[in-house]
């Protein structure tokens, strides 16, 4: 007759129910003729208490005791209201007194690594001297540290994020589509690209969905966006570079100006931020427990600054830098730090780049030579997205490839594209892992990679 309930289900409503609950052993510690479990459900756990009386013999409390962590175990029992609050346990007011204790799977008693050392701040265990697990340890043995409470929080908070970016566009009239990821040609006309065996010849894997969504707007689908891979082949060992990621993109025709674009991503970007604001509490508060950092801050509508004010800040700042130079990453954080400082705001977007950094098929400004219609967005100081008014007239496209020095025969297909009517039109591809890592103010994009690739990594 009892009911199968979640861990985080049980408050203090519940109390003197039977309930049967499934859980993990987090830690088991007898003391004379009673056994304190800690069962855990993802970021959740509970108090369970076997006691030798009407439902519990000594051998039942030894028993208990001596299951090892992480085995999963069934417990029927009754939900108590605690004396006093249960400290280190997410159910505070309520414990559950064990009638019944069955062992579903076992785990080995040698763990690769401790969950209590896994979530532990790095500081407070540098204070005390406890141990805290590495980066590469965790990596290594990720099913153990993907059940930490702070790994469960941030992956959920990551399909918050999917899930918002798809109820906010679909919401805006966009159409979701699947793009190859095996293709002819390298995606955006560069080396960076890995090549794979295709029967008798070689094909290589998406850079970016770019030139399918581009295809779908000559279709007149006007407004696409899609979630999937994305490879990038950069020996880029960096705290935010991956080699294979997960895209968020947006493509879409405009009437009048390509600001309608950036305004529509901006926006499908804030309505993301203020989703997790509302739905994801309990998981950013799990986080920063482990990892302490600053709300995130946003503006309604979005700050847009042209690159040439950004430019203007840095000089300001002491950056020696020219008009037509492309930012470094260390010129990215500092100018992130003075607009948060000038404008009270973690998330901004650059416009107006100089055309000379930009690739081949970015539009060129109609009312100054040297600059684009381009644009980044940025948080917390890092670049979250790339996008642009994509030239549309394949034979200013043709000119922007010699210009760039490239292959038209291998480009050659996307030029093709345009020939039979495309329409005016822009998008960008935003790197879901970054946004997750910069929003909840993380330090490496590999925390928010459920099994992240790189040069050195490929498994697991």
């Amino acid at each position: 007759d009892r009911v199968l309930v979640r861990i985080k289900d049980l408050t203090v409503e519940k109390a003197d129910e039977e309930v049967w609950v499934r859980g993990r052993i987090h830690t088991s510690r007898a003391k004379g003729k009673q056994c304190f479990l800690v069962l855990r459900q993802q970021q959740f756990n509970i108090q369970a208490l076997v006691a030798v009386g009407q439902h519990a013999s000594k051998q039942m409390v030894k028993f208990a005791a001596n299951i090892t962590k992480e085995s999963i175990v069934d417990i029927e029992g009754v939900v108590r209201k605690a004396y006093q609050k249960i400290g280190g346990c997410t159910q505070q007011d309520v414990e559950l007194h064990v009638q019944r204790i069955y062992v579903i799977s076992s785990a080995e008693p040698r763990l690769p690594l401790q969950l209590d050392d896994a979530v532990r701040p790095e500081v407070e265990g540098e204070e005390d001297g406890r141990a805290t697990v590495n980066q590469d340890t965790r990596l290594d043995n990720r099913i153990i540290d993907l059940r930490t409470s702070t790994s469960q929080a941030i992956f959920c908070l990551q399909s918050g994020i999917c899930q918002l970016f798809r109820e906010t566009l679909i919401r805006k009239g966009f159409v979701e589509i699947q793009t190859p990821k095996i293709i002819s040609a390298a995606s955006e006309g560069g080396a960076n690209v890995f090549t794979v065996s295709y029967f008798k010849t070689s094909a290589y894997l998406a850079q970016s969905p770019q030139l399918y969504k581009q295809m779908c707007i000559c279709a007149d689908f006007e407004k696409v966006f899609c979630i999937g891979p994305v490879f990038r082949a950069e020996d880029s060992n960096t705290h935010r570079h991956l080699t294979e990621f997960v895209g968020l993109d947006i493509e879409m025709a405009f009437n009048y100006h390509y600001h309608e674009v950036v305004d529509e991503i901006a926006d499908t970007l804030v309505q993301i931020f203020k989703g997790l604001q509302e739905r994801f509490q309990t998981e950013i508060q799990t986080v920063s427990k482990q990892f302490p950092c600053e709300p995130f801050k946003f503006l309604e509508p979005t700050l847009r600054l042209e690159y040439r004010e950004g430019v203007a800040m840095l000089r300001e700042a002491g950056v020696e830098m020219g008009d037509e130079e492309d930012l470094s990453t260390p010129n990215e954080k500092l100018l992130g730090r003075l607009v948060k400082e000038k404008y009270d705001t973690d998330f901004y977007i650059l416009d107006k780049y100089p055309l000379a950094v930009r690739p081949f098929y970015t539009m060129p400004d109609p009312a100054n030579p040297k600059t684009s219609n381009s644009y980044d967005m940025f948080m917390r100081g890092e670049e979250i997205l790339s996008g642009a008014q994509r030239i549309h007239d394949p034979q200013l496209l043709t000119e922007r490839a010699k210009h760039h020095g490239i292959d038209l025969e291998k480009i050659k297909a996307y030029v093709d594209s345009f020939r039979f009517g495309a329409p005016p039109h822009a998008g960008g591809g935003i790197g879901l892992e970054r946004v997750t890592m910069l929003y909840l103010g993380l330090h490496n994009v590999r925390q928010t990679s459920m099994f992240p690739r790189d040069p050195k990594r490929l498994t697991p």
